[in-house]
């Protein structure tokens, strides 16, 4: 069996400090990090498909590219709400954020009750993973009623003044997966956007006339 140091030598060797470099200016924390892009880091993950106790392993590294590969390789049945709490908090990058809610947070059942309470909280990157989890579910989980996803509404006009960067960009993400999910959903995520741009805060407006501008333009359908 693969150990985890022998995955963290394979990733070093695909290490390549030009990307680490253009990481930075995409605005990606990329301290600790090796340079590895996304289609190596999937590659690599299909050999090591729902292994938890390797991806606790790699998390635990702190290597960048090695906590990418932890939510690419983890199973969701084995991921406990204690987990995710302890990663949320460890979250010191959006695209680590980004790769680990819409590949694993968003499989476990304690996706919602993530929503409901990192939505609420300060810190940046736990309240960017409350959005981003919203936005995935509403992409991912084709099951879920349309009710769900009109009660996480409320949320988003209620964070919308947060100026922070990743949580603005965040809550337009959402606000606009929501609205594409159906055409049921649509015209209640246009309400919510012309109530967010209504507050008329420099944040707010931004993300209602984003929203609003790529709603008006894309044709929804309703899923089966």
């Amino acid at each position: 069996m693969t150990t985890c140091s022998e995955i963290i030598a394979q990733l070093r060797t695909l290490a390549n400090p030009a990307n680490v470099f253009g990481m930075a200016r995409y605005g990606i924390n990329s301290s600790d990090a090796l340079g590895v892009s996304m289609p190596a880091l999937r590659l690599m993950a299909r050999k090591y498909r729902r292994q938890h106790a390797l991806a606790l392993e790699l998390w635990q590294s702190g290597i960048h590219e090695a906590r990418i590969m932890a939510a690419l390789v983890d199973d969701p049945k084995q991921v406990t709400a204690a987990q995710m709490e302890a990663w949320v908090r460890d979250f010191a990058s959006w695209d680590v954020c980004d790769q680990v809610c819409s590949n694993l947070f968003d499989k476990t059942p304690f996706a919602q009750g993530k929503i409901l309470a990192w939505t609420g909280r300060r810190e940046e990157y736990v309240k960017r993973a409350g959005f981003v989890l919203m936005a995935a579910l509403a992409v991912h989980d084709k099951k879920a009623p349309d009710e769900t996803f009109a009660n996480f509404l409320p949320l988003l006009e209620r964070e919308a003044h947060d100026e922070r960067n990743f949580v603005r960009k965040a809550i337009n993400w959402a606000l606009r997966q929501i609205g594409k999910r159906n055409a049921r959903l649509k015209p209640a995520a246009l309400a919510t956007a012309r109530r967010i741009l209504a507050q008329d805060t420099k944040p707010a407006r931004w993300i209602a006339r984003d929203a609003i501008r790529e709603l008006e333009a894309h044709r929804t359908r309703d899923l089966l």
